[in-house]
This record gives C-alpha cells, structure tokens and sequence, in this order.
C-alpha cells in the first residue's frame, strides 16, 4: 500500500472528493442530480473535517464521521436539522468516499465503516375510510358512457383485489376467471398469483366488457388487454392514475395516491379479522414483515377507539 502525503491544508481532504465524484460520474456513471446530491453533501463534511483539524482523508477517524452524523441531525447556525432520510443520503456518501479512500491507497483505515445512517421512522401506508372509498367509486364517472363504465370498473377491481395499478392494467380478458371470482395477475418479478374479484367488481367489470369495452375494442387492433383507452390500446399506469385522480376529484378527496386503494385493501381486511399471511398471499408479499406494516394502522385504529369509547381511558 503506498504511503500516504500529508499536507497544510484541506487540498488533500477535497482533492480525495473530487477523485470520488470522478469514479462516480465516470465509472459508475451516478445521475446528475445524485452526484449533485453527494457534492452538497460531501463539501459540508470537508467543512465539518476541517474544523475539526483534519486536512488529509487518511487523519479522520470514528469520532469525526460521529460528529458529523450529529450535526446533520442537530443542525448549526448555516443547516437546518436534516431529516433522518437526508442525514442517512449523507452518511451513505460519507461512507462511500472511505470506502473508495481505502480501496484506492488514500488512507490505511476506514473509520466510517461501523457508522450506519440513521432509519427513517416508519411511515405507515395511506388508507381512506370504506365510507371515503364508496364515494370515490361513486365518483368513478358516468354509467352510459364507455369510459365511465370502464373506471367503475378498473377502480372497483383495485380495491376488491388489492392488485398493484401495474398489475390490473397488465391483465388481458383471458387472466379473468368471473365466475370462480378471480383474476391471474402479474406481479413483481413477474410472480404470478391469483387475487379475488368481490361481487360488486364482478359485476362492475362485466358490465364493462359488455357494454363497454366492445366499443373501445373498434378504435383498435383488438389487444386482448382488459383494460383500454380510447384509442384502443392498453391502458396505461399513467392512464389508470388519471382515472383515479379525476374520481378522486369529483368525491371530494385529498392526497389519494396509486397505492391508496391497495392499502385500504389491506387495512379494512385486516380491520375486519382477516389474518396478516393471508393478507400477505393476497398482496403479492415476499415476506410476512412488509406486510405487518399494515398492523400498525389497525393498531392505532384500535388505540382511538379504546380512547374515545371507554370510560376509564382517560385519567
């Protein structure tokens, strides 16, 4: 390993970074704004180094990556406190750059090593009330026009299947098994699974392909997807998220996003008893805990109830 140059100033300490960014943009060709993102970050560390009397990448140890984390967090009289997901952007370049200092002969140690960036709380998944959800499907448009007829039915669909946005407009008319009250679809990594079409969007969609899709069929080359535009071809995310918005519009809702259905799904299932890895299955989950999230909403549900209901609650 070959020596390491001490100098005066903090020339070494940027110089170090800027070979960083280099490797990043050229080697592991990082998006502009992500290198952007690791330049902010990194310059506010050399300053926090060099007031600490550090000059050279090979001098910093544990405690200067500790202090730096901390003041990211607390804050200084020129930042204000970063949250815990932009402190843990900055300690990942933080740990980035020794990493690569070490790879590279620039230091003989790496000292950020055993500094893991902060975990963001969790944030629980955005749900609506089964009252918010029938006004949103109330709202999904006019019944005696084809494209009306085809958002009751795409919206009834994600939330009686809990079925990612992806997923629905990724089905053709052949995935559907209305009678058995299923529908095959395609999840992530291309998984297959089979999730349950409820009454009210079996008949939703099948008022659909009757009475609907037969006429958006003749605008195009006859797709077998189930859902179409007006034109004829597949619906598209971006497609199926206009309907939700605009529906979302007309009922009177704020902040409903892609996943709010499919959170409801989950939240009013478990709300109603159903087991977590059977919701699990039906949601397409590699793993119990990504679902358990969801427990957490029934959880508080239960705390507000506890609290407003019972009369020793309070004290």
């Amino acid at each position: 390993m070959p020596d390491v140059t001490v100098t005066g100033d903090k020339a070494a300490l940027e110089s170090a970074v800027g070979t960083y960014l280099g490797h990043l943009a050229v080697e592991r060709g990082l998006a502009e704004n992500t290198l952007s993102s690791y330049r902010r970050d990194l310059r506010r560390y050399v300053a926090v180094l060099t007031d600490r009397g550090r000059t050279a990448i090979h001098q910093v140890d544990e405690s200067d990556v500790l202090a730096f984390l901390g003041g990211l967090r607390e804050g200084d009289e020129r930042h204000p406190p970063l949250s815990a997901g932009s402190a843990a952007r900055a300690v990942v370049a933080v740990r980035g750059l020794h990493r690569f200092a070490l790879r590279e002969g620039l230091t003989t140690a790496d000292p950020a090593r055993d500094v893991k960036p902060p975990t963001p709380p969790r944030r629980l998944p955005k749900a609506i009330s089964i009252d918010q959800v029938e006004r949103l499907l109330a709202a999904a448009g006019p019944a005696d026009t084809a494209r009306g007829l085809r958002d009751r039915a795409l919206l009834e669909l994600l939330y009686g299947s809990g079925a990612r946005i992806s997923e629905a407009v990724g089905l053709d008319v052949d995935d559907l098994d209305l009678g058995d009250g299923f529908a095959r679809v395609s999840g992530k990594g291309g998984k297959m699974r089979m999730v349950p079409i409820g009454g009210y969007a079996q008949r939703a969609v099948e008022g659909y392909l009757v009475r609907a899709r037969p006429e958006l069929v003749k605008a195009g080359r006859g797709l077998p997807a189930l859902f179409l535009n007006a034109r004829g071809g597949r619906l598209s995310r971006q497609g199926a998220w206009m309907v939700l918005r605009a529906a979302a519009e007309r009922a009177g809702l704020c902040d409903v996003s892609p996943h709010t259905l499919r959170h409801s799904f989950a939240t009013h299932l478990l709300d109603g008893g159903a087991d977590v890895r059977v919701v699990q299955e039906l949601l397409g989950h590699a793993s119990v805990t990504t679902t358990q999230v969801y427990t957490l909403v029934t959880v508080q549900l239960l705390r507000e109830v506890y609290a407003t209901s019972h009369p020793r609650a309070r004290g």
